[in-house]
């Protein structure tokens, strides 16, 4: 007997990965290319580290997203954010002490250079981060699955005939996210709704700030008086 559609199995939607293994390849390369006196590993360590990010990324495309690959893909990118975040933050505070105590040791062009890099890999890093956390990550956005939001976005207040009705934000609108938070210093189209949403805001701003107004303006500064 042939199974009524009520009891066919509901299709699984996935997101498309490539954007997420783009952001990951964009991070690595940017902590490969900073000098080594800022660099906190060496160059081939961050080469393996984001290797291993990799595997459970391209794992769920070849494997249309089934469970036990999102899990290690979920655990996996939380960790690279954490390692990620963490080097991020040494570097700034490297490049700090660099240019108060060894200014001698760090050009201006390589301080200006270093802080984009820095900045860049910030608002990267926080995009993955937000892509992950919000509604219970992408594939429970996808499949209506979603728990609570941390931001409200404003496609979904308002469907219009580009922006159909159940429309659900994918990772371009967290790393749109990302960037406005790094740039403005504060929220733009996206509105936080949880205190954990809030607060890794106002970490990545605050992040984004010192290295703007401090390593940022000192490295103009130190180009424009040569």
């Amino acid at each position: 007997m042939m199974q009524g559609p009520q009891n066919r199995r509901k299709a699984h939607h996935f997101e498309p990965r490539w954007p997420v293994a783009l952001t990951i390849l964009v991070v690595i390369i940017l902590f490969a290319a900073l000098p080594e006196r800022i660099r906190l590993f060496p160059t081939p360590i961050t080469y393996v580290a984001g290797f291993a990010v990799f595997i459970p990324i391209v794992a769920v495309g070849l494997t249309a997203a089934k469970p036990r690959w999102l899990r290690v893909e979920r655990t996996v990118t939380f960790v690279f954010v954490v390692f990620s975040g963490g080097v991020t933050l040494t570097n700034l505070s490297k490049l700090i002490e660099a240019m108060l105590y060894r200014p001698a040791d760090i050009s201006g062009l390589q301080l200006l250079a270093t802080s984009v890099a820095v900045w860049v890999s910030n608002a990267l890093i926080f995009s993955l981060l937000y892509w992950q956390i919000d509604r219970g990550g992408p594939e429970a956005r996808k499949n209506g699955a979603s728990a609570t939001p941390d931001w409200l976005f404003p496609q979904e207040g308002a469907p219009t005939a580009d922006v159909p009705r159940g429309w659900e934000p994918t990772f371009i609108d967290y790393l749109y996210l990302g960037y406005s938070t790094a740039t403005a210093f504060s929220t733009t189209d996206a509105m936080p709704l949880t205190p954990r949403a809030k607060l890794l805001m106002m970490f990545e701003s605050a992040i984004s700030l010192v290295t703007v107004i401090v390593v940022g303006a000192r490295a103009i500064n130190i180009l424009g008086s040569q």
